[in-house]
């Protein structure tokens, strides 16, 4: 696994998301229930980003439509959403919020 930093942890918190750039590709960085996520920073349905949606119980809402996605699995836990979107492996180290973008979760 190749983990890159995507920001520092001190810069999103609890029940927050923070979008970011990393290897071109943008993330929502998300810490929700004293855990983090990276998943890709775009809605399934609607093409909005996920990172200036409502973060909370482990789920990111879209704030466009209202569809909600699992910050584990990426899957859609509220329509209109029907599609997943990508999750990547995250870790904090230090003050550093790290992902693998080589290993996609789904």
């Amino acid at each position: 696994m190749a983990f890159r930093r995507a920001c520092a942890a001190s810069e999103v918190g609890a029940e927050c998301a923070l979008a970011v750039e990393v290897d071109d590709l943008d993330l929502a960085i998300v810490h929700s229930n004293g855990r983090w996520y990276a998943v890709a920073d775009e809605c399934s349905h609607a093409a909005i980003p996920l990172s200036e949606g409502d973060v909370g119980d482990g789920e990111i809402e879209c704030y466009l439509h209202g569809s909600r996605f699992d910050l584990e699995t990426g899957r859609p836990t509220g329509l209109p959403a029907t599609a997943p979107v990508p999750v990547y492996p995250c870790r904090v180290e230090g003050d550093d919020v790290l992902v693998d973008l080589d290993a996609p979760l789904n």
